[in-house]
């Protein structure tokens, strides 16, 4: 009769680079109890080889798409998909909107909203607890799966997600669609997809400080070539 032992385990990794991707291999092995046999004492292992996150670039992840067969899971928010987003992608979003009511979210809400929401554009948002699920039933373990977001943070933590998961097969965009050039991506929006992250005050801004800049210019140089024109109407605003 055999008696359980201990489960113990190692795991080492390895990566090989190609021209288009880097790539990598978890090794685990483990030791999993074992027993006698005969008055001999056994302990059995087995090799498990898991593979992990190819990271690409933008011209990387088009050769995926077109030629490795990828589809694209976009999964920012859904104010940022709604600017832009490559053409047929599925979205699956690894933030969404928080709108709990408790007293700590209502303040935490109020806050973001009166800065980074006014200034930026960002919502307020809070994990998706749908997310690895929804991709599941959409997609099988082995499906390739290539993730993109604004700046390459939230596909990365999603890749992991997904990875633990068990999908074998997933890649991810470094930099996100902000490093992307305009036309390397079929895509839909009312803007291009390197700027769909740019919205609130801030992109305002940048239009007014072009408009104050053209003004001044032109009263700079009304000053200079019109001086006795330009005493006249500073008198008449003097007057008034």
């Amino acid at each position: 009769m055999a008696a359980l032992a201990g489960i113990g385990s190692c795991c080492s990794t390895l990566s090989s680079t190609s021209n288009f991707r880097t790539s990598w291999l978890k090794f685990e092995t483990q030791t999993h109890g074992g027993g006698t046999i005969l008055g001999t004492s056994y302990r059995r292992r087995t090799l498990a080889i898991r593979a992990e996150v190819n990271f690409v670039t933008a011209e990387e992840a088009k050769e995926l798409i077109a030629v490795d067969g990828y589809t694209v899971v976009d999964v920012r928010d859904k104010s940022q998909f709604e600017r832009a987003h490559i053409k047929s992608c599925h979205h699956v979003p690894l933030f969404i909107a928080n709108e709990d009511n408790d007293p700590g979210t209502i303040i935490k809400r109020t806050l973001h909203n009166n800065f980074s929401g006014l200034f930026y554009g960002l919502p307020f948002t809070k994990p998706n607890p749908e997310f690895v699920q929804s991709v599941k039933s959409q997609f099988s373990p082995q499906s390739k799966l290539l993730l993109v977001c604004q700046e390459g943070l939230r596909s990365t933590a999603a890749a992991n997600k997904l990875e633990q998961a068990g999908f074998e097969n997933i890649a991810c965009m470094t930099s996100g669609l902000q490093s992307v050039k305009p036309g390397a991506f079929d895509s839909v929006g009312s803007t291009e997809l390197q700027n769909a992250g740019k919205a609130g005050l801030v992109t305002v801004q940048g239009k007014i400080s072009a408009v104050l800049g053209t003004v001044l210019i032109c009263a700079y140089l009304f000053i200079t070539f019109f001086p006795d024109q330009a005493e006249k109407i500073l008198q008449i605003f003097q007057t008034t």
